[in-house]
């Protein structure tokens, strides 16, 4: 352990990690326990906070970074990701975790998410689903089902299948691949040291009920169980157990370690060296 942490009087706490804005999700987002979350994981690590950075695209969801202590950077929709890859790929001493939402992520940042797996950079991505788009007032998503038929751009149904984020993150070649529910806090945060420590791309699909669109969905506790398996590190051990299953089952599905991309950060050349490359 680090004597700076030995040293210090107050044990850190999730609460550390919180700052003193206060989240404006609807009451009973799921979005709420995946803050604190982040929070127990990181004071489980002893993680000090100028040693984290999270970054963040546009959504509900992607606020999470406003209501930390931490380093954060709120991109624009769908480019946390690379935002994400190029901070890892300059500062490689950091933890870098990215959050966003089913639509910011698997929607307009889509080609960002496959790349960013397959491209298997040190980074923790974590999704908060819940299968619409909230902050602009309920339209379906990429994980939203075909026969959902309450949104007014969609009122008989999108007739499109849904992603299935786990079965795509291992497709495109994530080396740390789980799911976990909101509704159960103190395992998401069991998962998210996992993901943390994992060396590699790291993807967490966290079940987020949204009560304001989807209040159906708060009855996912009573469907929710956890993966029957043990955690496999055999890719179509994996794509088995993802496919067969029906997207209520929790746990970490698939982790294997393979070489991590890390490139070198640029060296830095003095300004007037650069700026004689364009003089005509």
């Amino acid at each position: 352990m680090d004597s700076r942490r030995q040293s210090s009087a107050k044990p850190i706490t999730h609460k550390d990690y919180k700052s003193d804005i206060k989240p404006v999700w609807c009451p009973g987002c799921g979005d709420f326990a995946v803050l604190n979350a982040i929070g127990k994981a990181l004071a489980f690590l002893e993680l000090p906070r100028e040693e984290v950075a999270l970054v963040t695209g546009i959504g509900c969801s992607s606020r999470i970074a406003a209501y930390t202590s931490l380093y954060g950077f709120h991109g624009l929709h769908g480019r946390a990701l690379p935002l994400a890859a190029g901070l890892k790929a300059a500062r490689s001493d950091l933890t870098v975790l990215v959050a966003g939402g089913d639509g910011d992520g698997l929607s307009i940042g889509g080609n960002h998410f496959i790349h960013a797996c397959r491209r298997n950079m040190d980074l923790t991505y974590i999704i908060m689903d819940n299968e619409v788009y909230g902050m602009t007032k309920g339209q379906a998503s990429p994980t939203t089902a075909a026969d959902w038929a309450q949104g007014k751009l969609t009122p008989r149904g999108t007739g499109i299948r849904p992603f299935q984020p786990a079965g795509l993150a291992l497709t495109a070649g994530a080396t740390f691949i789980a799911r976990a529910f909101t509704g159960d806090p103190n395992e998401l945060a069991r998962i998210l040291v996992e993901a943390i420590r994992h060396p590699g791309f790291a993807f967490i699909q966290a079940l987020s009920p949204c009560p304001t669109f989807r209040p159906e969905q708060m009855g996912w506790k009573r469907q929710v169980r956890a993966f029957a398996d043990e955690t496999t590190a055999d890719p179509l051990e994996a794509a088995r157990r993802i496919q067969s299953d029906d997207g209520m089952s929790l746990g970490i599905i698939y982790r294997r370690e393979l070489p991590v991309f890390q490139p070198g950060a640029p060296a830095r050349e003095p300004a007037a060296a650069i700026e004689s490359e364009f003089r005509l």
